[in-house]
């Protein structure tokens, strides 16, 4: 019996790492819509609609398929989308740049404030330095997160083809405080249809418990949720509302669909980013009214192709 159990226990290992050699090949190594397909069947439990799609996240992937404008890699590149920005609204508009790289080991930390942000422009999150006091940093560690950040190939996560072509770098960005005494920034996140701002977000991602609060362009609170729940005491109308609205459909302009960030810092508007896919379009979305009206919204274009 015991040798049976053996036997048993080995097998079970053996079709374990089978399956993980099997998905990692696939994730890898599939066409785009085939990932595309099985990954939204994981996360659903249902089959894609891209024949016929009507709900934001079927759109979503319609859009990472067949709309393949080349401005969006410029947009989605953190350091190239600062040219679009200033062009647009102006350089004023922009964090501070305090330097560019494509090596981690070039970085001169003697010339860097005290309080700096380092990033990679091609992903989000991984490499990323957050130094609140230089003193306590690890120059060593911070370059080897940064050379794991620059390997890693953003586009196989979900198939968000705009970064599969970004060159990259490391950019270093002035560390910024926005007053609210939480840590991180107050995100205010415009959903934008053809460059119309239809809904927003307001959110702090760098909580402990992460809150987001939606309101309509007459900031009207409303029900959507999207990952994190509500906050129990709904956020006030920001400052420069109207403007942050106004930016972000110049912004989004002749795109189908952009979501247009933004800080308020010491009462001036900062531009954060813009993405293309709110979450890549894998985020349950509720109540499911939501998810068909922000559907509705977007109106696909010809199919473009690479």
């Amino acid at each position: 019996m015991i040798l049976i159990q053996k036997i048993r226990n080995r097998y079970y290992w053996l079709l374990r790492k089978i399956k993980k050699y099997r998905d990692l090949a696939y994730y890898k190594y599939a066409g785009d819509k085939a990932y595309i397909r099985k990954r939204y069947r994981e996360e659903f439990g249902e089959k894609l609609n891209l024949k016929d799609p009507v709900t934001f996240n079927e759109k979503l992937q319609w859009l990472k398929l067949y709309d393949r404008n080349p401005l969006y890699t410029q947009l989605v590149d953190k350091y190239r989308v600062r040219e679009y920005i200033a062009q647009k609204l102006g350089e004023e508009y922009l964090i501070p740049l305090l330097w560019v790289g494509d090596d981690p080991d070039d970085i001169d930390f003697d010339t860097l404030p005290d309080q700096f942000v380092l990033k990679c422009n091609h992903n989000s999150g991984k490499g990323m330095c957050i130094c609140r006091d230089k003193s306590t940093l690890n120059y060593t560690e911070v370059r080897n997160e940064l050379r794991k950040g620059l390997q890693e190939n953003f586009y196989l996560n979900s198939r968000e083809w705009p970064y599969k072509n970004v060159h990259r770098k490391i950019i270093c960005e002035q560390y910024m405080k926005d007053g609210s005494g939480t840590e991180g920034l107050t995100d205010y996140k415009f959903f934008c249809f053809n460059g119309a701002a239809k809904i927003m977000y307001i959110s702090n991602d760098f909580s402990k418990e992460p809150r987001t609060d939606f309101f309509d362009m007459d900031f009207n609170h409303l029900s959507i949720r999207i990952k994190d729940p509500p906050a129990d005491i709904a956020p006030q109308k920001p400052e420069h509302f109207e403007k942050m609205k106004q930016f972000a459909e110049i912004l989004s302009k002749d795109i189908p669909h952009l979501r247009v960030d933004f800080y308020l810092i010491k009462g001036k508007i900062y531009v954060g980013e813009l993405t293309f896919y709110h979450s890549a379009g894998f985020a349950r979305i509720t109540p499911d009214e939501w998810n068909l009206q922000m559907g509705e919204w977007i109106k696909l274009p010809k199919k473009r192709k690479h």
